[in-house]
């Protein structure tokens, strides 16, 4: 673990090496004060030596201008090094999550992940800026106050430091206790940002169901936990302050009654008496910046574990001898295909999708249709690999798509669902993710061929409007169809399109229908439909339950079977006469 945290060091190494450099020097400057101080009180003061005195007054204000500038690099330079750190953790941590399978988020809530992001690694920076500073000046101090201290005298010396390893002990009983707390901190206010991050994308919802009082009390429940697990922390770090406190207190106590006697006994004189005093103080700030150092090593390093749960989580799978996806002509074979959702989920209670074999030719237009739970929308997301099949092998073009480079293979598919995702940003923003090469001219011909075009110019900034989070200023319907055109720029060799027109009214629907009809000309299109109306002209219309495909054929073929399809057409049919 920290041979990982200290890797992210290395971009930084200069500016990082001249930090600790400067706050070593700040080091030697300190100790230098007492030992100044005890020849002004044992020799120039008591022998009126002015000339000296002034001298050395002198050198004291010039290591305290020296002290001024170190101490400025040391504070913006220093964490500058831990700022740039965080960013570079935050970074990776981005683009894993950019490359990790759909099952991750599945399983993690989007605040928690958020949570991970932000909060786990606000406090790194001032670890890794202090953490290592504190730490070295501590040791540089602590060696020079006993160089020091011994020079005056060992024995007095001793018998300060034997109260030491009494406080290394009382850390290290403590560690689990604060780690432990430090730790539940981080999960219980990924909970509280994932339980606002849900509350706020729910708002509408949850305000037409008048619900703002439970979404208050679930919130008032995470963020009791969380106030708990703060507290509980917080009686940590009590506990570890108040102890730490109370042994420099006795270092204190034991300093002045050891050196008094050593005074009284003539071992040491006046001037050694008081540097002595000002080295004991000089020896407690170490102590103090360690005391420090453990707080921000307990709130940087459960950030950076957390961190590194993410960072372990294994990647999308690639095989290293993946081919590019080339001149796709659309063909798609399911062979055998067994699908759950559960990892080694090979029983057939938990299989979604079980021993399914299926040709689509290419360029032809397959619908899939039947009750929920029939494995419909979970057959689409198994072609660009969004999930890994349990059982058997999915073909394009007869290659395994598993051969295949992902990427190759998504860019030749595109996909239109029925909850369409947009992009906090501008209509021309939106379109242009179906191809963020292409020019104004080809994103305006999409939205022409997506019949959105004529209602964007009304609106005052054209392309250029801002379409709101996830695309809230826009209809339903206003909605699909920049999806659509999205999906015209990106010119796909394979379709997809997952109910999408099912939640839409009659108008916006025919005008979608439309454009869909366009979309799909000369492609290999699979459409999962709710209305069957839409689907009437498809060139193979399979019907899909939990059991596997119970029929196929075109529509007429289907309705003349008078079986499960025909049933399906037949009810919505006597729904739409009723309407």
């Amino acid at each position: 673990m920290l041979k990982k945290f200290i890797q992210y060091y290395k971009p930084q190494m200069g500016l990082f090496l001249a930090d600790m450099f400067c706050a070593l020097i700040v080091a030697v400057c300190d100790l230098f004060y007492p030992t100044i101080t005890q020849n002004i009180i044992n020799d120039y003061v008591p022998n009126q030596n002015l000339r000296l005195l002034l001298i050395w007054a002198g050198v004291l204000l010039g290591i305290y201008l020296l002290k001024a500038g170190l101490n400025y690099f040391i504070q913006y330079y220093g964490h500058i090094v831990g700022v740039r750190m965080q960013a570079n953790m935050r970074r990776d941590l981005f683009q894993r999550l950019q490359k990790l399978p759909f099952s991750f988020f599945d399983e993690h809530k989007t605040g928690s992940i958020m949570s991970r992001i932000f909060n786990d690694l606000q406090d790194i920076s001032e670890f890794a800026h202090h953490g290592p500073e504190d730490l070295f000046l501590s040791l540089v101090m602590l060696i020079g106050s006993f160089i020091m201290l011994a020079r005056i005298d060992l024995i007095l010396t001793l018998i300060i430091f034997a109260i030491v390893p009494f406080i290394v002990l009382f850390a290290a009983r403590l560690r689990r206790w604060m780690s432990e707390t430090f730790t539940r901190n981080r999960v219980e206010i990924a909970e509280v940002n994932a339980n606002i991050e849900n509350a706020i994308s729910g708002i509408r919802v949850s305000r037409s169901y008048t619900s703002g009082d439970h979404e208050t009390e679930k919130f008032d429940y995470y963020n009791g936990r969380y106030q708990a697990a703060r507290a509980e922390s917080y009686r940590a770090m009590g506990v570890f302050f108040s102890g730490m406190t109370l042994f420099t207190d006795i270092m204190y106590l034991v300093v002045l009654v050891a050196g008094g006697l050593f005074f009284f006994n003539g071992r040491i004189n006046v001037g050694q008496f008081a540097a002595y005093l000002l080295y004991i103080s000089m020896f407690l700030k170490p102590i103090n910046k360690l005391v420090g150092f453990y707080e921000q090593l307990q709130n940087g390093m459960t950030g950076f574990v957390r961190f590194q749960e993410i960072m372990a989580v294994s990647e999308e799978p690639e095989s290293p001898d993946a081919s590019e996806l080339k001149d796709v002509k659309g063909s798609i074979d399911f062979d055998h295909v067994s699908f759950s959702y559960e990892t080694g989920g090979d029983k057939p209670e938990n299989l979604v999708i079980q021993d399914l074999s299926l040709h689509i030719d290419p360029g032809k237009t397959v619908a899939l249709v039947g009750p929920s739970g029939g494995g419909k929308t979970t057959l689409c997301h198994l072609i660009p690999r969004f999930y890994e099949v349990s059982a058997g092998c999915i073909r394009i073009d007869g290659q395994d798509i598993t051969t295949l480079t992902r990427n190759s293979l998504r860019r030749s598919i595109g996909m239109v669902a029925q909850d369409v995702f947009l992009f906090t940003g501008t209509i021309k923003e939106n379109i242009a993710y179906g191809n963020l090469d292409a020019t104004d001219e080809q994103i305006v011909e999409a939205a022409k061929k997506a019949n959105i075009h004529d209602y964007i110019m009304t609106l005052p900034d054209g392309y250029d409007t801002y379409i709101g989070e996830r695309g809230v200023k826009l209809s339903g319907g206003q909605k699909q169809r920049v999806s659509i055109a999205r999906v015209f720029l990106k010119d796909p060799s394979i379709l997809i399109l997952d109910e999408a027109t099912s939640a839409l009214d009659n108008a916006t629907e025919m005008l979608i229908q439309e454009a869909l009809e366009k979309l799909s000309e000369g492609r290999t299109s699979i459409v999962v439909a709710h209305r069957l109306s839409t689907i009437k002209n498809a060139d193979e219309i399979i019907v899909l339950t939990d059991e596997g495909i119970q029929e196929r054929g075109t529509h007429d073929e289907l309705l003349a079977k008078n079986g499960i399809y025909a049933g399906l057409y037949q009810y919505q049919f006597r729904e739409a006469g009723r309407m």
